[in-house]
Parts: C-alpha cells; sequence; structure tokens
C-alpha cells in the first residue's frame, strides 16, 4: 500500500465506522474501483482498533460507570449500569459466535462490489423504515436482555459486507423502541468488545508473523482512524438529534445504485 492509500482508508474508516453507511464498504471500494491492492483483514482490523480507542476516549465516562456496575453485580449488588454492562456482554455473544464460524467464508466469498451494492441498499432502507416508523420513546437504561439479544443478532448479520454494524444496531434498537440518541449511544458501546475480539485475533497473527504485515503503514493507519473517529462521533450524535437518520439513508441508496451502474458498465 502506498501512504496515499494508508492516509484515503484510514480517514474513510475513522469517519465512516459510526455512520450506518458501512465503513466495510468504503474500504473496499476504493480497491475494486480504482483498482488498488486490497488492504487485506489485517489493515481493516488496525483502523478498527483507531476507531475502538475513539469510542473508549469519547464514552470514557459511561464506560466506567458500566465497568463498575459490572464488578458490583458480581458481588450481588445490581443497578442499572450493572444490568447494561450485562446486556453489551449479551449482545457481543452472537456476532462472536458468527465470526468464529463464518469469517473464513466472509472473507473469500461476500467481500464483492455486488454484495456491497445490495447490502447498502437493502439495509440502507431498514435503515429509513425504522426511523420513519418506530416510536422511539425508550432510553437505553430500559433495555431488557431480550432487546439486547435482538440487537446482538443483528449486529452478527453486520459481518456480511456493506451493512453497517452501527447502521443495522441502530435500526434494531430504533424498532425496539428505542430513541435515536439511545440507539447511538448502545450501538456505540456495543462497538467494543466485539472490535476488541476481533483486534486480539488479528494482532495475535501480527505477533506471531510480523514480517506479512506492513507495520508502519498500520500504525500510521491506526492513528488517523482514531482522529477522524473522535471527531465524526462528536458530530453524528449532533446530527441525529437535529436531522435524524435521513441524511445517511438517501447516501446509502445514491451509493448503492451509483455502484449497481459503475459495476454494470464496467462489465460490459
Amino acid at each position: 500500500m502506498s501512504t496515499l492509500e494508508v492516509i484515503i482508508l484510514a480517514i474513510l474508516q475513522g469517519i465512516t465506522e459510526f455512520l450506518p453507511i458501512s465503513s466495510s464498504a468504503h474500504l473496499i471500494l476504493p480497491s475494486a474501483i480504482f483498482g488498488w491492492q486490497d488492504q487485506g483483514i489485517a489493515f481493516d482490523v488496525a483502523v478498527h482498533v483507531g476507531t475502538l480507542l475513539a469510542v473508549m476516549l469519547y464514552f470514557r465516562q459511561d464506560i466506567a460507570r458500566l465497568m463498575v456496575g459490572w464488578v458490583q453485580s458480581l458481588g450481588g449488588r445490581h443497578s442499572t449500569d450493572s444490568k447494561l454492562a450485562w446486556w453489551v456482554i449479551l449482545a457481543t455473544i452472537p456476532a462472536g459466535l458468527a465470526g468464529l464460524l463464518a469469517a473464513d467464508y466472509i472473507e473469500s466469498y461476500l467481500r464483492s462490489p455486488w454484495v456491497l451494492a445490495a447490502t447498502t441498499i437493502i439495509f440502507g432502507l431498514a435503515l429509513w423504515w425504522a426511523d420513519a416508523t418506530a416510536k422511539q420513546q425508550q432510553s437505553m437504561e430500559q433495555l431488557n436482555w431480550r432487546q439486547a439479544l435482538f440487537i446482538g443478532v443483528a449486529q452478527a448479520i453486520s459481518l456480511i459486507p456493506g451493512t453497517s454494524r452501527s447502521g443495522i444496531t441502530m435500526t434494531a434498537a430504533m424498532l425496539l423502541g428505542l430513541d435515536k440518541v439511545s440507539a447511538a449511544r448502545f450501538s456505540f458501546l456495543l462497538s467494543i468488545p466485539i472490535i476488541v475480539l476481533s483486534g486480539g485475533y488479528q494482532a495475535s497473527k501480527l505477533l506471531a508473523e510480523p514480517e506479512r504485515f506492513d507495520l508502519p503503514a498500520i500504525f500510521l493507519g491506526m492513528g488517523l482512524a482514531f482522529i477522524s473517529a473522535l471527531i465524526c462521533i462528536h458530530f453524528f450524535l449532533k446530527i441525529i438529534s437535529r436531522m435524524g437518520m435521513l441524511p445517511f439513508v438517501i447516501y446509502r441508496l445514491l451509493l448503492g445504485v451509483g455502484l449497481i451502474i459503475f459495476l454494470s458498465w464496467y462489465a460490459v
């Protein structure tokens, strides 16, 4: 990868990770459209770790409360924070299992521009439906275990490129009645353990065979993704509280249709 490719892809990751528009699609598309070499899973995970550090910094107070509540719950002292911490753990299990069972298949067969085009449109419409029809009266603190598990199953589906982890978890949360900001907050918190799991798995590969990876590119990408994600989180929460999800739905539909037109023309 050239330095320019690293910069572009890392900033794309940071901007799109927490927007409901699919960060994986924006990492795969440049290589498909411009003929760049696929950056591979190692770089994908490195920039995801950058976004992980950003979300942990931004929500450090929430994370601290949940961790304290979870530890206290082990001693029998239960609270809203401890319950929410357990729901984050529960909602992580489906995606963790799906990643273990289907990661190789997804990497080999589903990192395709045609798959990206289809999922970008389909789940963009699902996001629009949830935003337009759901009651959205519930706060994150009112979640129960069934709702958390439902959101977790939705997160497992997001392993399919183009789905958008944040997009489908926010869609599921809003369909369950959470307001937009609560849906986004839970989605952000839910991203932490899943990125830790996937990042830890890939980090073990880096340590075992460091010569296989471009470490300078990985660390540069991680840093740029961190900075751009931190900025993006701040403005995203402000945008959805004022404008809702419609701007992101429109973007997804335009991206999906544009990609279909491009692929059809290119195939000819």
